[in-house]
């Protein structure tokens, strides 16, 4: 199981349309997927038509060590797709967390737990980060193998990167030796605007080819889905952000593919 925690402190960017719809075209080509959603909005659990009402085992049971993962996870309708629901329980979870032992491990624990049990269950698992560098996303970043990153088209992307990539480097030297960057993707691409291109420019000429081909425009399609729980690719796959989905996770696949090759050769 690959696990990948999509990060980025800034609100707005696309984490939860990402998880989402990543995770729905990761399982429509056949992959098992599960999203693990750590905001305590819970709003990746309402986008999949999980209702407050039915989330009895939720994240939060995970990280406080009440309950084992498999215990949590639910199917979605979409086929492929499962998910560990959000919980406003989640909202206030650091004390608890900070008050035990290992705090920045209980999801890395949970997940080899669930490994040694269920060694073939999932292909990907996406964890769905809270927009602030909390003890929830530094959790995320030390259970992680890789961190994506949805980066906004617009003028100051750039300007809270650098303290991710601080956090990242951060969890990297004291947590998790293993965890890479897996790649930086361009959401809400504004097309009828020069700033969203010079904006999209910016961002590979410092990142380079750490960030993915695929750029996800702003759609209607995909701010309306949620409210059908729906992903945007089941609600309507016409629509140039779904496409954009579908085609950013085949790029991911065949990066995750090269990526794969170039260091079993090494």
């Amino acid at each position: 199981m690959r696990v990948l925690a999509i990060a980025n402190q800034k609100g707005g960017v696309g984490k939860t349309t990402t998880a989402i719809n990543l995770g729905a075209a990761l399982a429509a080509t056949g992959h098992r997927c599960v999203i693990f959603d750590t905001d305590p909005q819970g709003n990746a659990s309402t986008g999949v038509a999980i209702d407050a009402s039915d989330r009895e085992i939720t994240a939060y049971d995970v990280l406080v060590g009440a309950q084992p993962l498999s215990a949590a996870v639910m199917q979605t309708k979409v086929p492929n797709l499962w998910i560990a629901p959000g919980h406003a329980n989640l909202s206030g979870v650091e004390t608890e967390l900070m008050a035990g032992l290992r705090p920045q491990h209980r999801l890395r624990d949970a997940l080899a737990s669930y490994r040694a049990e269920n060694a073939a269950a999932f292909d990907y698992m996406l964890i769905d980060c809270p927009p602030s560098l909390n003890i929830l996303t530094v959790n995320a970043l030390t259970a992680a193998d890789g961190v994506l990153v949805p980066l906004q088209c617009e003028f100051f992307a750039l300007e809270g990167l650098s303290q991710l990539m601080t956090t990242i480097e951060a969890v990297r030297a004291n947590l998790n030796p293993r965890l890479e960057i897996q790649g930086i993707v361009l959401t809400m691409h504004d097309q009828r605007t020069k700033l969203s291109d010079q904006v999209a420019d910016e961002v590979r000429k410092h990142l380079r080819d750490k960030v993915y081909d695929t750029i996800i425009p702003r759609n209607v399609r995909l701010s309306e889905a949620p409210s059908h729980g729906m992903p945007a690719i089941v609600y309507d796959q016409s629509a140039p952000g779904s496409k954009a989905y579908i085609a950013f996770a085949k790029e991911m696949i065949e990066r995750e593919k090269l990526n794969y090759s170039t260091s079993s050769a090494a």
